[in-house]
């Protein structure tokens, strides 16, 4: 018994010291969950999103890391940083595995930060889990308005939908001059029917009528029935507020039964240039920076982009690497990995980053400008240009 006693002290104390070994290594590091569409319909979101995350964490670390000021043994200060570590999930644009994505990062990987996931759709199925759990949530790109409902621990970096169509039924019939409106949209979209429902009320109020109002569901191919009707309605624009992929494959079907009216759309339209062709020209879209502004952190962001991915970065890109950067800042603030102390800090935002200057309203939704994108071809190549800023 007495030999047993001592193995199991020896047991004990080799069990503490690599416990000990084990938090130290993890004190050295900031640990952050990404999700993200890596493959599946939106892939273009989530891989130009997780670029923009990665490249601000090389950035980031490549200059030491994160900075907290902690005491020495005298009470001086002593600047003491810590590496940023992403643990990324592909989520396929699929909530069912938002949600398997996140539980993996939560319980297997420990995070208790998370930033992610692209859509509306995955990104709503998951922030409940994140306040019941104190998981400090960042979403780059979920523009429908109940995301940050779910508590305090949620947070967004876009602006809202509302917001969005607004944006797009004031620049419709202000900036391009237009009186009668036709709309398509999927109606089985969240995003796409609060864009639709904004865009009409901010058309209206402009002085605008909306001649058309047609819709389809998610996995529709032929759309010329809802086109036949719009194209009878006489419209002089056309709002089409869904994801890059289908709004190709509208605009192709549109033009071939000669609708040659300006078409006007939302951040969904991301990437579009690279999925689409002529048709999609004299087309417009809200966007959350423009990548040939002349600002200097845009400037220098999208140069660094090009330089590392040989392209240029669209928003979701732009939006991941300002939430790194918001929570780089943010856990400088609090001085603490604490989790409830940084999500303070974070909520007290109000710096300068590439998608504009950002503080946070009440529900947690940042309040900053929006850009209009217009579609143009340059050296044979379609490009989306600046076209106009409307603020908040």
């Amino acid at each position: 018994m007495k030999m047993s006693g001592k193995i199991l002290a020896v047991a004990l104390a080799l069990a503490m010291l690599m416990f000990a070994g084990c938090a130290k290594e993890e004190s050295n590091t900031v640990k952050i969950g990404g999700i993200f569409p890596l493959s599946g319909d939106v892939a273009v979101y989530g891989v130009e999103c997780r670029n923009g995350v990665e490249m601000a964490i090389s950035e980031i670390n490549s200059n030491g890391g994160i900075k907290f000021v902690e005491q020495d043994e005298n009470g001086n200060p002593v600047e003491v940083y810590k590496m940023i570590e992403l643990v990324a999930e592909d989520d396929e644009g699929n909530p069912e595995k938002s949600v398997n994505a996140y539980k993996k990062l939560v319980t297997k990987d420990k995070v208790d930060t998370i930033v992610g996931s692209l859509t509306s759709g995955c990104t709503a199925a998951i922030t409940a889990l994140a306040q019941a759990q104190k998981v400090l949530m960042v979403a780059p790109a979920a523009t429908m308005t109940s995301i940050t409902d779910a508590g305090d621990y949620v947070f967004r970096a876009c602006f809202i939908d509302p917001f969005q169509g607004t944006v797009g039924g004031k620049f419709a019939a202000e900036n391009l001059g237009k009186t009668k409106a036709a709309i398509l949209y999927d109606i089985s979209n969240d995003y796409s029917v609060g864009l639709s429902t904004n865009f009409k009320i901010a058309f209206e109020q402009a002085g605008g009528t909306v001649v058309a109002e047609e819709s389809y569901t998610k996995g529709d191919m032929d759309f010329n029935a809802q086109l036949t009707k719009i194209k009878n309605a006489k419209p002089d624009v056309v709002y089409l507020p869904d994801y890059y992929a289908t709004v190709a494959l509208i605009a192709k079907q549109l033009r071939a039964q000669g609708i040659d009216t300006p078409i006007v759309g939302a951040d969904g339209w991301g990437g579009i240039v690279d999925n689409a062709g002529d048709e999609v020209l004299n087309g417009f879209y809200s966007d959350h920076y423009a990548a040939d502004s002349t600002d200097e952190k845009v400037v220098t962001f999208v140069e660094s982009y090009k330089n590392k991915y040989n392209s240029l970065p669209v928003s979701f890109a732009a939006l991941g690497y300002d939430c790194i950067y918001m929570l780089k800042d943010a856990f400088e603030k609090a001085n603490t990995t604490d989790i409830a102390a940084v999500r303070d800090a974070f909520n007290a935002t109000n710096g300068s980053y590439v998608t504009g200057n950002l503080t946070f309203d009440e529900k947690r939704n940042p309040i900053k400008s929006a850009v209009m994108m217009e579609i143009v071809k340059k050296d044979g190549k379609l490009t989306p240009v600046y076209k106009a800023t409307v603020n908040p």
